[in-house]
């Protein structure tokens, strides 16, 4: 049976853990080797030993700073002799403040969430153009459809705007996907975002409050939320072969949540 990416060179960034991590296990099993970018070094030295082949390497990456991003592309070149793919999947979830409506936060969000993504996409196109042929995954949600400041405060005296960061990136996500689809299409790399619904992971478990993932599964037209695994198919479809013609689009892997034209 063929594997779907034999030989391929896969990045994953945030690939210790969670969503990350079930991406890097799927790409192995389907023949490619993959660069764990992972800014913990505790968790992603432990991806590695899980992951337990020569052909999976932690590298530790910095998605918001360049020089670690330009670090994590000479590694898997070095390691590996080429990138063909780039899943941006790293973002600022689990660890949220949400009640930080400060500006700084914002921009540190956009950080970590808009800029890493376009940092990491900096450093390995050249290679993709070079080879004529490549593959970017932008890692949204679904977050970006809902207006979640409806459930916002209802004192118009005391009335302060919030930023709802993770909101406004996962949506500027999207405008960055079709920026750079249309940048790089011509050279045969595709660029597409992967915007997954709610998935019970560690992270989610931290950020959502108790009793929200059920109403929120019975918000989807499954009547369930996603697991890690869930996301792994999607992933690799848009990082094959049978994707070639699929360029700046959002795949919305939610069971039915948000259903946009």
């Amino acid at each position: 049976m063929t594997r779907r990416l034999e030989g391929r060179v896969v990045i994953v960034t945030g690939g210790g853990g969670g969503i990350g991590l079930a991406y890097c296990r799927r790409f192995l099993d389907e023949g490619a080797k993959v660069v764990i970018a992972e800014i913990g070094r505790e968790q992603g030295e432990a991806a590695e030993a899980e992951l337990a082949t020569e052909d999976a390497v932690f590298v530790p990456t910095d998605i918001t700073d360049e020089a670690s991003t330009e670090a994590c592309r000479d590694t898997a070149l070095e390691r590996f002799g080429t990138i063909d793919v780039l899943v941006n999947n790293a973002a600022l979830y689990g660890e949220l403040d949400t009640a930080n409506n400060s500006v700084d936060y914002l921009r540190h969000v956009y950080d970590v969430n808009v800029i890493g993504q376009w940092l990491m996409a900096r450093a390995a196109a050249p290679t993709m153009v070079r080879k004529g042929r490549g593959r970017i995954i932008n890692v949204g949600s679904i977050a970006g459809y809902l207006p979640l400041g409806v459930f916002g405060g209802n004192d118009p005296e005391n009335f302060s705007l919030g930023s709802y960061a993770y909101q406004q990136t996962k949506f500027a996500v999207l405008g960055l996907t079709r920026q750079l689809a249309g940048e790089l299409g011509k050279y045969g790399v595709t660029v597409n975002t992967l915007a997954p619904g709610l998935v019970m992971t560690d992270a989610t478990a931290k950020q959502v409050p108790a009793g929200f993932d059920d109403m929120f599964a019975q918000m989807s037209a499954t009547k369930r939320n996603s697991e890690a695994d869930d996301m792994t198919g999607p992933a690799l479809f848009l990082a094959s072969d049978d994707a070639a013609m699929v360029n700046g689009q959002v795949l919305c892997v939610d069971g039915g949540n948000v259903m946009p034209a």
